[in-house]
């Protein structure tokens, strides 16, 4: 049972290496009551779906709850899973979770999976810049880092969300769990705390048969987009940042590739 526990925390502290697969906060529950312990998982995977990881300072930057603007440090243990699992004194509050991660690396060998990535991805561009630059298609590398929100109602969770201050990220413009909320998710996307404009949004829809619906948006001139969403639902959205490396060469197995992760989940009350 000792070798089972050592054996599951090892696994959970290796890092990902298939970095088409998404990376979020998934709350216990998106709506707590006052004096209820704030829990949530990180969570990796594909369409919504995935493995919790346990929380790690190696592969943690940063990790706070932000309330009316304020971060507060959450600090768990190596191996905490949920890795968010904290008792607040707070009734009728809007929290933002926020974390940031290490950057990981992961190599491709297969010059199609890049191609399919950056489809997916819309980096219209990559492969062309990648040729054009000299760069290895045989093998090459890529480094990442995750930053990712929640939004979680503590009673009414009045409130609003605000900037982290984070590499690219969300900002809710619109609170979900407001009543009277219209059922238009409006957000910001920002990237070194400028709008992002014309970026794609891809989000997630886990309906309460856990089904998920996949569906492309995008932020309009000002880096904003308005997104229809559903009673009911829990919800993803994500977007990426595709940059050349700093220092990238032509060698094989060459780090040339940067690509900054931004994340956001919530959930619509019935």
């Amino acid at each position: 049972m000792i070798a089972h526990r050592l054996f599951t925390l090892l696994f959970c502290a290796l890092p990902f290496t298939a970095n088409a697969h998404e990376y979020w906060i998934e709350p216990l529950s998106y709506q707590v009551a006052a004096g209820d312990r704030v829990q949530a998982h990180f969570k990796n995977g594909e369409e919504f779906k995935g493995n919790s990881q346990s929380f790690f300072d190696r592969s943690s930057i940063r990790f706070d709850i932000i309330i009316d603007g304020t971060p507060f440090p959450v600090s768990p243990r190596a191996g905490d899973s949920p890795a968010l699992d904290i008792a607040l004194p707070l009734k009728d509050k809007l929290i933002s979770v926020v974390h940031e991660t290490t950057t990981s690396t992961v190599t491709y060998r297969d010059w199609e999976k890049f191609q399919k990535f950056v489809a997916h991805k819309d980096f219209t561009n990559a492969e062309v810049d990648h040729i054009a630059a000299g760069w290895s298609q045989e093998k090459f590398r890529e480094i990442y880092s995750r930053h990712i929100k929640s939004l979680i109602a503590i009673g009414s969770g009045a409130g609003t969300d605000s900037g982290a201050g984070l590499k690219t990220e969300f900002v809710a413009l619109t609170n979900p769990y407001e009543e009277g909320f219209a059922g238009t998710m409006a957000v910001m996307l920002y990237l070194d705390g400028a709008p992002r404009p014309d970026a794609q949004v891809e989000v997630f829809a886990r309906a309460p048969d856990d089904s998920v619906t996949i569906t492309l948006h995008r932020t309009n001139a000002e880096g904003k987009a308005e997104i229809p969403v559903s009673p009911g639902y829990e919800y993803l959205f994500d977007a990426v940042v595709l940059h050349p490396a700093a220092d990238a060469t032509t060698e094989e197995n060459a780090i040339v590739w940067q690509t900054y992760w931004a994340a956001l989940t919530f959930a619509v009350p019935q």
